[in-house]
């Protein structure tokens, strides 16, 4: 069965640095785009970046362009999110999901997603 654990999420200050892993199990990563969402109390679940099968296509919201950075090694079955410049409109829990195959430009809608993990905290203090 698919399954992903999110962790790293933390308390930090605006400006500051975290880079969460998404460890998946039960699969190996080599046949899936991976994406991260983040979803705050009240509001949708929204595409942050994603990461196509061999890693040369990847894909960011235009809010964390030129902050944020998705890299995967599939040798460790992970993908990392790496956040720089964190703001406090990122604060969130932020959510791994799989899909089988590429995506195209409407990778940030995630109801075409599976697999969700439980999420890990973001918090982004000004």
């Amino acid at each position: 069965q698919l399954k992903f654990v999110e962790s790293g999420g933390d308390l930090v200050q605006s400006g500051g640095s975290l880079r969460p892993p998404c460890a998946a199990s039960g699969f190996t990563l080599d046949s899936y785009t991976i994406g991260w969402f983040r979803q705050t109390p009240g509001t949708e679940r929204e595409g942050v970046s994603c990461i196509g099968i061999g890693g040369g296509i990847t894909y960011y919201r235009d809010s964390v362009k030129g902050r944020f950075t998705i890299s995967r090694d599939n040798a460790k079955n992970t993908v990392y999110l790496q956040m720089n410049s964190l703001e406090p409109e990122d604060t969130g829990v932020y959510y791994c999901a799989a899909v089988r195959g590429q995506v195209g430009r409407t990778w940030s809608n995630w109801k075409l997603w599976r697999s969700w993990g439980q999420g890990t905290q973001v918090t982004v203090s000004s």
